[in-house]
C-alpha cells in the first residue's frame, strides 16, 4: 500500500503562533515579558520548544545552560497545551489534498517531534484528526526523528509499506529521516522561517499542496 506520511509543524500547519505565545509566557513567568514574535522567530519556533527557549535566553543576554532550559521545558508544554489553536491554520490546500490522496488509494499518516499528545490534540482543535490513518509522536517510540523508526511505524499503523512510502516535511531533520529510512522526501518552500530546503536536495520540493498528487504519484507511484 502506498503512503504519504506528513510531518505537522510548518508542514501541515502552521503553528509558530501559538508556539510562540507558550514560549513567551514562560519569559513572562522569569519577569522578562515576551521575547520571541512571530516576525523574527517563526522559523525557530516550529524547530522546537527547546529551540524557542535557547533562543529567548540568548537574546536577553542571559547566563544560562541546560537546566535552565530542562526547568522551562515543562511550563512551556503546559501552556501550549492550555492554548494549542489559537493563532494555528492549515496551509492553503491541506485539507483537499490529503483528501485526494486517500480518494485516489493512498494511505496518510502523520511523523512529528510533538508530543504525541498534543500532536492529538491540536488536529482534533483543527478538525484534521479523522483525515489520517496514523499518529506518531515524538514520545511514541524511545527515538524521535531523524532517527527512521517514528517514520516506518507511522507507515506501519497506518497499514501501509515503507518500500512505498514518501514523507513530506519542511527541515533538515525530515530530510534526514528520509534519507536514513531509504524513502523520498518532499519538503515544502512554504514554511515559515528562511531555510534553503532546495539545499538539503529533497526528491522534490513542493510550493503549494495543489501540487502534491502530481508529485506522490511521480516518486511512489
Amino acid at each position: 500500500m502506498r503512503t504519504v506520511i506528513f510531518d505537522l509543524d510548518g508542514t501541515l500547519a502552521d503553528t509558530s503562533g501559538d508556539l510562540l505565545a507558550a514560549a513567551n509566557a514562560c519569559f513572562r513567568g522569569l519577569g522578562h515579558g515576551d521575547v520571541l514574535t512571530a516576525e523574527t522567530d517563526a522559523g525557530t519556533a516550529v524547530r522546537g520548544a527547546r529551540a524557542m527557549l535557547n533562543a529567548g535566553f540568548t537574546r536577553l543576554g542571559l547566563s544560562y545552560d541546560d537546566s535552565d532550559v530542562d526547568t522551562q521545558f515543562p511550563i512551556l508544554l503546559e501552556a501550549y497545551g492550555q492554548d494549542i489553536c489559537t493563532h494555528t491554520t492549515l496551509y492553503p490546500g491541506a485539507r483537499a489534498a490529503i483528501a485526494r490522496l486517500r480518494d485516489a488509494g493512498y494511505k496518510v499518516g502523520i511523523c512529528t517531534n510533538k508530543p504525541e499528545g498534543l500532536a492529538e490534540q491540536l488536529m482534533a482543535a483543527l478538525d484534521f484528526r479523522d483525515a489520517f490513518d496514523s499518529l506518531v509522536g515524538a514520545d511514541t517510540l524511545p527515538v524521535r526523528k531523524p532517527d527512521p523508526a517514528p517514520f516506518i511505524e507511522a507507515v506501519r499503523r497506518a497499514g501501509g509499506d515503507p518500500a512505498r512510502a514518501v514523507l513530506v516535511g519542511d527541515t533538515q531533520t525530515d530530510r534526514d529521516t528520509s534519507t536514513n529510512a531509504g524513502a523520498p522526501s518532499i519538503l515544502v518552500t512554504f514554511g515559515p522561517g528562511s531555510f534553503d530546503v532546495a539545499a538539503l536536495k529533497p526528491e522534490a520540493l513542493m510550493g503549494h499542496f495543489d501540487e502534491l498528487d502530481d508529485i506522490v504519484g511521480r516518486l511512489i507511484a
